[in-house]
């Protein structure tokens, strides 16, 4: 049983001042002049409350990979911040393409205490895209799985593309596309554009991504099922989803933290920290991503997490691995991209960080309002501070971060999982209270 806790004068998703009382896992009250005997009472004046935040695209490396990450320490990474939920992509060793694989992850995740670790299926055998993986196995087992992606790969096939939407209609699944055409990128190297005919790097360009997902848009309309783009990172591709959306497709969408700030400007220098599928892209499309955030074209924003050890970043930029660290980042980069410049809210932030994620992947008990008899998952955030980014905000296994020494707004103060404590005063707990 969790401890009694009093939080005092946090502003709820940015607005309306109130305390929110925390007993046996859940919202027991809130509301102004609380008490309650016993209660360990915390001051958050100043704090922005939101419900816990949900990552619907996670790579945690294990099994497999834990030179990079394991559950654990990605567990870690997550509570730090903000989230007390993540999707965990299936590009692991064995891939999680079965039933034994994803059940293996959910105990490791539950192991760990941290925060819900919702394992994602292979759409294929091994992710190779020559036939469908046990789709059905998965949802059916203890993982309870209901997003399937084959990421790191695009599902490139028409008709396996066909078949996996239609499959997953019957449990109320949804496929995760990595939409990026493989022909179209062989070789490439970074956006295609003017910096990387300046450089001599091959380029990746745009309509790799968009003639995908325009293909898919349209499976997905004539099968009737749920679609999700991951990692949207161009103005055409929003131009698509809108498009798509307007038409009444069931299709939603994901932009990271780093494609609503990076440009490929970043890449002249050769810092294998800005290397990332899908590339850093240009100002342009930076823009239209975030006016795309903002209208409710893309529905959510996911970290991408991908760590790597130093040796596969810190060597020439041809052979450096694609990706970036992003969840202690990704709520203080929300923030500076898409908060103070107006463009989002706080309750904007809940929705797109925590709620929609949470009803994309069919989470139960997540991302739900922080209000009486609600789950008491959540994160006090303030939004006051800026300063920059170092490896000591870093809690994973990997320090692949495009933020470090960029200066950050913000910060994660405390992170409670089902009424337990992961995160006191800024610093995540050796031992989260959900093991304790």
């Amino acid at each position: 049983m969790s401890e009694t806790l009093l939080f005092r004068g946090a502003a709820i998703e940015g607005s309306g001042t109130a305390d929110i009382l925390v007993s046996d896992g859940v919202i027991s009250a809130v509301g102004s002049g609380l008490s309650r005997s016993g209660a360990t009472v915390v001051d958050v004046d100043g704090l922005v409350a939101l419900p816990g935040l949900v990552d619907l695209h996670t790579h945690l490396r294990e099994p497999g990979y834990e030179a990079s990450e394991t559950i654990l320490t990605g567990s870690r990474a997550a509570a730090a911040g903000g989230y007390t939920a993540v999707f965990a992509m299936p590009n692991t060793s064995p891939v999680a393409d079965t039933a034994g694989v994803v059940e293996q992850e959910l105990a490791l995740g539950e192991a760990a205490g941290y925060v819900t670790v919702q394992p994602i299926g292979a759409v294929t055998v091994g992710q190779k895209g020559e036939r469908l993986a046990e789709l059905g196995a998965m949802a059916d087992s203890r993982a309870r799985v209901r997003v399937f992606s084959d990421d790191g790969f695009c599902v490139w096939d028409p008709l396996i593309m066909r078949r996996a939407l239609e499959y997953v209609k019957a449990f109320d699944g949804v496929i995760a596309q990595h939409a990026q055409d493989p022909r179209l990128t062989e070789g490439a190297q970074m956006n295609e554009g003017a910096v990387s005919a300046e450089l001599g790097l091959a380029g990746w360009p745009a309509v790799a991504e968009e003639s995908i997902i325009a293909r898919d848009v349209l499976l997905a309309e004539h099968v009737g099922s749920r679609l999700h783009v991951c990692h949207l990172s161009t103005a055409g591709s929003v131009d698509i989803i809108r498009w798509a959306k307007r038409r009444g497709v069931d299709v939603t969408a994901e932009v990271t933290p780093h494609h609503l700030l990076l440009t490929d400007e970043l890449v002249r220098d050769y810092d294998a920290r800005f290397k990332v599928n899908p590339p850093l892209r240009r100002e342009e499309d930076v823009l239209a991503v975030r006016e795309g955030l903002a209208d409710g074209t893309i529905d959510i924003v996911a970290t991408d997490h991908a760590p790597h050890p130093a040796e596969a970043k810190a060597c020439e930029w041809h052979a450096a691995a694609n990706g970036m660290v992003g969840l202690e980042s990704a709520l203080r980069v929300v923030q500076q991209a898409m908060v103070d410049t107006g463009m989002l809210t706080w309750a904007d932030v809940a929705r797109v960080m925590s709620r929609e994620p949470a009803r994309i992947g069919r989470l139960e008990g997540h991302g739900t309002p922080l209000t009486e008899g609600r789950p008491a998952s959540m994160t006090f955030y303030d939004p006051s501070p800026v300063r920059p980014f170092g490896e000591g905000d870093l809690r994973g296994r990997s320090v692949n971060s495009p933020y470090l020494g960029r200066p950050l707004p913000g910060d994660v103060r405390w992170t409670l999982y089902r009424g337990a404590v992961t995160v006191a005063d800024g610093g995540v707990l050796e031992v989260p209270g959900a093991r304790a």
